[in-house]
């Protein structure tokens, strides 16, 4: 079967002329899929894999977060909790609703597809364990493309944005960082702060499958550049998110040796 990634690019263009290009939300959504869509398409062609599934990772990387379109439309949020599980709503969108088949003719796929964004934001406890080989390797390949985009983002955008006001004299949850040490998984329910988001943000380090885009992290010093962006006042958090910091790069050095 051939899917015809060039038609599915056009087809995402003439799905977001429905939402305000204008709208900052709308806007950054878009460049991220397009990088995401990038990310996935290098990594499949890193894996060797064949070139129905490097099509396939692509489709699936301008599909993961088109339920957010809506979401932004209707609740004017990015939060999930707020609002929508995005992914959910993304598969509704496509499978309920019929618009998977203005990306892809034929339905071949369509399990593949459904479960690789059904999955894609789960923490990586939370993920299907009953997924086939092809749907595992698509789901690890769209969870690291966006998480490698995530860290991207991260390092662009206006630090009181991300992580709020005042945030040199903010504190951090004794829970979420006993977490990042011992579960090395963040339960986002014990978040108060937004160096407790910024925890849960390094911790995405544990939660990357492939050498690919572990090399990617090292090489652009995501890490690095996120730690930089913290001007803490706070003598007892600054040393948390140093400890925290200096973890999760001996993490990624350690994972680096043993990678695939």
């Amino acid at each position: 079967m051939n899917i015809n990634i060039k038609n599915a690019r056009i087809e995402f263009k003439n799905y977001i002329k429905n939402y305000n290009p204008q709208d900052p939300k709308i806007a950054l959504k878009i460049a991220h899929i397009k990088r995401v869509s990038q990310k996935a398409k290098e990594l499949a062609i890193s894996l060797k894999l064949s070139e129905e599934d490097i099509n396939l990772a692509e489709l699936i990387g301008l599909l993961h977060d088109i339920g957010r379109f809506e979401q932004i439309k209707i609740y004017n949020t990015f939060m999930d909790k707020d609002s929508v599980n995005h992914a959910e709503h993304g598969v509704k969108v496509l499978f309920e609703d019929g618009l998977i088949r203005k990306f892809i003719k034929e339905d071949t796929y369509d399990n593949v597809i459904k479960k690789a964004i059904l999955n894609h934001n789960r923490g990586y406890l939370n993920i299907d364990k009953d997924l086939n080989k092809k749907e595992l390797v698509h789901t690890k390949l769209i969870r690291d493309a966006d998480k490698l985009d995530i860290f991207y983002f991260l390092n662009m955008e206006n630090i009181n944005v991300l992580y709020g006001n005042n945030i040199e004299k903010q504190n951090i949850n004794k829970e979420v960082y006993r977490e990042f040490f011992e579960d090395k998984y963040i339960n986002y329910k014990n978040i108060n702060s937004g160096l407790d988001l910024a925890i849960a943000h390094f911790a995405y380090i544990y939660d990357f499958n492939y050498k690919f885009t572990l090399q990617k992290i090292k090489e652009d010093k995501f890490l690095t550049k996120l730690y930089s962006r913290f001007d803490i006042a706070n003598d007892k958090a600054q040393e948390s998110l140093c400890n925290v910091y200096n973890f999760a790069k001996d993490y990624l050095d350690k994972e680096l040796s043993k990678a695939i």
